[in-house]
């Protein structure tokens, strides 16, 4: 049975200009094998309504679910709670039950909940809540959608708010051999494996160390047993 699948649609222009180096990526990569769900597409687009619906619609078409990543602060360029609700043709304001919370948690801290930090209670109507225990603003669920902000700490507490609503599948496993010989040197016998454990994902990522070239061969899949005899047949092709 084919595991659930997943795309992760980052946001922002702090990203595609390398001001911001994206972390998210990797933290829900991580936690999503650990729950066989498979990330199979991550785009990252600009802080462009257009790009953002049209990225939005067409992987939520695509994957079982989707996770975006940033525009959701109290800034101008926020704008990604809009475009969420325009890709779903749902009505967007500001939401009463996100407003209570972010009422709550400013009267805590002595500050005004003015106008600009309103913005991040705007919430399509037919959203739920993900819970955010680090800055209480929420995120939001449409469909299949989850909405949550680009700072690492919240997007992990976010996170893991959703984690619990997913339907997983069998975890990745997988096994690793080094081998010191260049690509060219391993191709063929690696690609005979290949076709012989074709339900088997084998990779080769390759490395210069003291200038020498090796690759690392990288056995995944959710059989145990047949990840152990496609390791045998590699390491009988690659005595070390």
């Amino acid at each position: 049975m084919q595991n659930p699948t997943a795309a992760m649609l980052v946001i922002g222009d702090e990203i595609l200009s390398g001001r911001t180096r994206d972390a998210n990526m990797y933290h829900l990569a991580g936690q999503l094998t650990e729950h066989g769900i498979d990330l199979r597409e991550v785009r990252v687009v600009s802080d462009d309504a257009a790009a953002i619906v049209s990225a939005v619609q067409a992987l939520s078409a695509a994957y079982d679910s989707v996770f975006t990543s940033g525009g959701i602060g109290p800034t101008h360029d926020d704008i990604t709670a809009d475009c969420i609700a325009a890709a779903f043709s749902d009505h967007i304001d500001v939401r009463d039950d996100a407003r209570a919370l972010l009422q709550a948690h400013y009267d805590r801290n002595g500050q005004e909940l003015n106008d600009a930090r309103l913005r991040m209670a705007r919430i399509p109507d037919s959203a739920t809540l993900i819970d955010n225990p680090v800055s209480v603003a929420p995120g939001f669920t449409v469909q299949n959608v989850h909405v949550m902000a680009g700072v690492p700490s919240v997007f992990q507490a976010m996170f893991t708010s959703v984690l619990p609503t997913l339907t997983g599948g069998a975890p990745l496993l997988s096994q690793t051999l080094r081998i010191d010989l260049g690509e060219g040197d391993i191709a063929g016998p690696l690609g005979a494996l290949a076709d012989d454990f074709a339900d088997l994902s084998i990779g080769s990522y390759p490395f210069q160390k003291d200038g020498k070239y090796g690759a690392n061969i990288v056995i995944r899949g959710q059989d145990s047993a047949r990840i152990d005899a496609a390791m045998v047949r590699l390491k009988a092709a690659f005595p070390v």
